[in-house]
């Protein structure tokens, strides 16, 4: 027998994966919206029972970030997003319009490929699997191969707790021979319906170059603007906290603060006293040879760092209670780290004469990078916030709020949610904080309500009402009671209103009146009922 390389084994695996994944949704389509929900439950409960485990494992394996900040995110993604998605309705008709004459039916999409970040190895795939479920999906994962041992045991734990709770085997699986050939398999493979797509700009083009429908997060820049009838020791507060969870891997954290001139000397002041250092012109240029590699791309070296170990990293000594470095700019280009996104706790900082400047610095931040994605304004000033919403080119406006934890719905409302469309301005399919209602196809059932000659006369006859059912004397009546199920009398007239009456079941009934009620006399009836029904 000729044994298969590597990536051609990795290959066949991946088939393999899919056809069982196939075979596992077709089962999990004929499951009613109770046995869904336990599974999704289950899920949930299970992860979060290992939030600890997983994110020290997911810490320790990537060096991204830290692992206390870790569990809530896996808290988060498990108990949050159940929280929110357990009431949604999912399955078989999903909204029934009475009025309108229209039904909703919410149907699965089928197998979904999701592709699994190394920022947020344990968190992503606990989030993933709790929408996919939910819709009814199937889901295979390809885990970024720098945070393989983390991804693939939470992946185990879910798999576990899904089959545990009636789920068929199959529905949830992984690629466990990694390589970037069983990952094209995957997403160029007929069977699959959906790449859930949320890593790094490559692979997210990779995704949507594979001509598999894909939804996906984009690259965040979330300015900070931070306006003049803010509560600016709160704000800054806000920053900070965002910037430093767990050292900034989260897409939606701000990357640069923009203050109006009025106020600069009070924010200066605040950040300082939250723990920002203020770098040098020397010190900002070592960082910001680091943050960058030659391509243009981020430098994984400094993902997930402390501000101290990214001074040491550049050479430069900084107190030890930093908790961001922060470096005054006014250039925007695609060659400025300061100006792009940066998943570490460094932030570049514009001074403008008025919102109205700081307006423009904002969409020339975003148009740089992170268009569609996530902005945070810090005012009391109620006029500002509408002129941002209506003119910004986001998805996620913040108000007075941690970017990092506000943009997937953990200090707000939004939709929680650890992939974030940035919509087409973005690139993306979707704008939404996607949950389970993305995963699903709606069909529509429309009742015909009126007729072609209506539509040619509008207005020619009033739209029907529906009829009023009055209840007689005796509203509990038996529907025997009924006067077409009794024999005519011998008395009653014969009109053309009785002759040209439903006969159906007055055959019936006089053949039954013509003897007792024995079988050989019920069967004789059913039959001469059915003979009726098929003149």
């Amino acid at each position: 027998m000729i044994e298969l390389d590597y990536d051609l084994r990795s290959r066949q695996h991946v088939r393999e994966l899919v056809r069982s994944a196939k075979k596992a949704q077709a089962t999990l389509a004929t499951f009613t919206q109770q046995q869904i929900d336990a599974i999704v439950k289950n899920v949930a409960q299970e992860a979060a029972h290992h939030a600890e485990s997983l994110a020290k494992m997911a810490a320790e394996e990537t060096g991204f970030g830290n692992w206390q900040d870790k569990v809530l995110k896996n808290r988060f993604a498990s108990l949050r997003v159940y929280d929110a998605i357990k009431d949604i309705k999912t399955i078989g008709i999903i909204h029934d319009d009475q009025i309108n004459k229209v039904m909703d039916v919410g149907v699965p999409l089928g197998v979904i490929c999701a592709l699994v970040p190394s920022t947020n190895p344990t968190s992503t795939v606990i989030y993933k699997a709790l929408i996919a479920l939910k819709a009814g999906n199937a889901i295979i994962f390809s885990p970024h191969p720098g945070a393989r041992q983390c991804s693939l045991k939470t992946i185990e734990i879910v798999k576990r707790a899904a089959e545990a709770a009636g789920a068929p085997a199959g529905c949830v699986d992984t690629i466990s021979e990694l390589t970037l050939e069983a990952t094209s398999e995957l997403m160029h493979s007929k069977e699959v319906s959906l790449i859930l797509a949320t890593g790094g700009e490559g692979m997210v083009r990779a995704a949507y170059a594979s001509g598999t429908p894909t939804i996906s997060g984009g690259p965040g820049n979330g300015p900070a603007f931070i306006e003049r009838s803010a509560d600016i020791h709160h704000a800054v507060k806000d920053i900070i906290t965002s910037k430093t969870f767990d050292n900034g891997v989260i897409c939606a954290s701000e990357q640069s603060i923009i203050v109006e001139r009025c106020i600069y000397n009070e924010v200066i002041r605040e950040l300082e006293s939250q723990g920002a250092y203020f770098m040098n012109e020397s010190e900002a240029a070592k960082i910001a040879s680091l943050l960058l590699r030659p391509n243009g791309s981020i430098n994984p070296k400094v993902v997930g760092k402390s501000a101290l170990t990214l001074s040491q990293m550049a050479g430069f000594s900084i107190p030890t209670s930093t908790r961001v470095l922060i470096a005054e700019q006014s250039v925007v280009s695609r060659q400025n780290p300061y100006s792009r996104e940066k998943l570490c706790p460094v932030l570049g900082l514009y001074v403008e004469e008025d919102w109205k400047a700081a307006c423009q610095r904002v969409v020339e931040l975003l148009t740089n990078e992170g268009l569609g994605h996530t902005l945070v304004i810090h005012t009391r000033n109620q006029d500002v916030i509408r002129q941002f919403s209506l003119e910004k080119p986001v998805n996620r406006i913040l108000v007075n709020t941690p970017a990092a934890l506000g943009g997937i719905g953990a200090t707000t409302n939004l939709n929680p949610a650890l992939t974030l469309g940035c919509g087409a301005v973005g690139g993306g399919s979707s704008s939404d904080n996607v949950g389970p209602m993305n995963l699903l196809n709606i069909r529509k059932v429309g009742y015909g309500v009126r007729s072609i000659e209506e539509l040619r006369s509008p207005g020619s006859r009033p739209e029907p009402q529906p009829a009023r059912v009055v209840p007689g004397d005796n509203p509990c009546h038996s529907i025997l009671d009924d006067v077409r199920f009794a024999p005519p009398s011998a008395n009653a007239p014969v009109t053309s209103s009785t002759a040209a009456a439903d006969d159906r079941f007055t055959t019936a009934a006089s053949s039954a009146a013509q003897g007792e009620i024995t079988e050989q006399n019920v069967e004789r009836v059913i039959r001469q009922v059915l003979e009726g029904l098929g003149k």
